[in-house]
């Protein structure tokens, strides 16, 4: 299998590079970015502007895409440069591929996802779900995590409490309530790419521990 990864720099992005250039399944990985990956056997890491993204099916050409791309309000700066990082880059990229051959995407979205949410985060990742999902992708999924546990690059000082919080009372939590682990939200979004079933899939965070 030859996978489009976007977001490959990212907390999950990073995870689902590793495990898909260790997996005997995937041939290849093309991972588009904004700055430059290390050389890798069986990696293609082109540099792109996202806002203007290239033509060249050399990039998008590939059998499956896990999208692991985002920012929050606090990076982005404002609700206008917020959304076009989360919904409208991620559907562009999605319709090239599509238009390439891809049959398979997975999106990594987030829990609450919802067009009617009064919440303006949980509503464009809402309605990124629903775009993607209108495209008619034979395979789409929908991985939708909680608070995402791990080591950022960048810091987060309210995510990192919040996460240190949740680990202290994991012991009470019921599942759904849990921080997740960027690894096991990779190992998912690589194994949905890898089994390509057919229609559309919710992976929920409790299934993501």
């Amino acid at each position: 299998m030859k996978l489009l990864l976007l977001g490959a720099t990212g907390l999950v992005g990073r995870h689902v590079l590793e495990l898909a250039l260790a997996d005997p399944r995937v041939t290849a990985v093309i991972a588009p970015s904004r700055r430059p990956l290390p050389e890798r056997p069986r990696l293609a890491a082109p540099i792109v502007d996202f806002s203007a993204l290239p033509q060249d099916p050399s990039i998008w050409a590939a059998d499956a895409v896990i999208c692991a791309l985002g920012t929050t309000l606090k990076q982005a700066g404002s609700r206008e440069r917020f959304r076009p990082v989360d919904h409208d880059y991620v559907l562009d990229i999605a319709r090239l591929a599509k238009a390439n051959g891809a049959r398979t995407f997975v999106l990594n979205s987030a829990k609450g996802a919802d067009v009617s949410s009064v919440f303006f985060y949980s509503r464009v990742k809402g309605e990124t779900e629903r775009d993607i999902a209108a495209l008619g992708y034979e395979s789409t999924v929908l991985v939708r995590p909680g608070l995402i546990d791990g080591a950022r690059a960048e810091p987060r000082p309210l995510e990192a409490w919040a996460g240190r919080v949740l680990s202290l009372l994991k012991p009470v939590l019921p599942r759904s309530a849990r921080a997740n682990p960027p690894e096991a939200i990779a190992r998912a979004m690589l194994e949905a790419a890898c089994s390509a079933k057919p229609g559309l899939t919710v992976v929920a965070s409790q299934d993501l521990l």
